[in-house]
């Protein structure tokens, strides 16, 4: 990484009823506020939640961090103007972008000390809160998903806090890199095997390459 990581929000939200652009609702924390700081547990800041905890959460998935590079990709694809986390994102940054971080780096951010896991898995509600219905799909397509990260050490986060890369992951699997195989190259065994050996990786990611193997090896 060449730029120095910097956070441009800090949002924190709990679950409650949205409705689309097209007034039906649903339950979500997409919605996020921004917030000046918060304690940053291994289950994720306190004052933050999740709706579908089948799908998201956990301690290997504490925390969502999205680039806020994206943002005018998106905004000038789409013609609009995108809220402010609007990927439900616990923290928009710069400098940490998908082709640079590594599952497996490892982070200090304020007082806690945080471990890239795995790609975030964009999922429908995205397109539910800001009514763009092909904008999940492009972030798929593309690999800028965002990525999702433990919490090793706990401690107070602010919205001016600093982030610094304390080590690398050695084996190198850039999240752009596993996004790729992941999404677009099931048929992948080299890339699965990969992205399987780092250590680090998110466990529900490694069950669910596990079993891709397993096929693949077996076909």
């Amino acid at each position: 990484m060449e730029d120095t990581p910097t956070i441009r929000t800090l949002s924190i939200g709990l679950p409650r009823t949205l409705q689309t652009t097209k007034g039906k609702e649903f339950i979500s924390a997409i919605a996020k506020q921004s917030s000046s700081g918060a304690f940053l547990s291994v289950d994720g800041f306190i004052g933050d939640g999740i709706a579908d905890t089948k799908h998201h959460g956990g301690p290997d998935r504490a925390v969502c961090i999205y680039s806020q590079e994206h943002y005018p990709l998106w905004e000038k694809e789409f013609d609009c103007l995108l809220p402010s986390a609007t990927f439900g994102e616990n923290l928009t940054v710069e400098g940490m972008l998908e082709q640079d971080v590594c599952i497996g780096d490892v982070f200090r951010v304020g007082e806690a000390l945080i471990q890239v896991t795995q790609g975030r898995v964009p999922c429908s509600t995205i397109n539910q809160r800001t009514g763009l219905p092909r904008l999940m799909k492009r972030m798929i397509e593309t690999g800028f998903t965002g990525f999702l990260c433990r919490v090793l050490e706990e401690g107070h986060v602010h919205s001016d806090s600093s982030i610094s890369l304390e080590s690398r992951d050695p084996h190198r699997v850039t999240i752009l890199y596993a996004n790729e195989v992941y999404f677009q190259r099931p048929r992948d065994i080299e890339g699965h095997e990969q992205i399987i050996a780092v250590d680090a990786l998110a466990d529900v990611w490694r069950q669910d390459i596990k079993k891709r193997l397993e096929r693949l090896q077996t076909t």
